[in-house]
């Protein structure tokens, strides 16, 4: 084997001729899966630890001055909540019918 063959010597598997080997693959499978669970293993245990220990997972959270809402904006939200008892209260009164499909 040549230093240029190295990086493809797994091609040589796919050629026709080549005896198949089904009790390698799934020895490369199970190890690799292993592999994989014992990674999440470790990832969950350190992510746990950091957390228990009041650390924060990701960017820090820069503290800032909270917003101050502007009046047009309060006086959005509180329109919106009024149309929105304005439609219940026409449910309540019956104003709407509501045909219970169940019944």
């Amino acid at each position: 084997m040549t230093i240029s063959e190295k990086p493809f010597f797994f091609l040589k598997r796919f050629r026709a001729d080549t005896p198949q080997d089904p009790v390698h693959d799934w020895l490369v499978l199970l190890i690799l899966s292993m592999i994989l669970f014992i990674g999440i293993i470790v990832w969950n245990v350190w992510a746990f630890d950091t957390v228990a220990n009041g650390g924060v997972i990701g960017a820090d959270i820069t503290t800032s001055s909270p917003q101050v809402l502007k009046h047009l904006q309060l006086e959005t939200i509180k329109d919106t909540f009024e149309q929105r008892a304005i439609e219940e209260a026409k449910y309540q009164d019956g104003t709407y019918r509501y045909v219970d499909p169940s019944q």
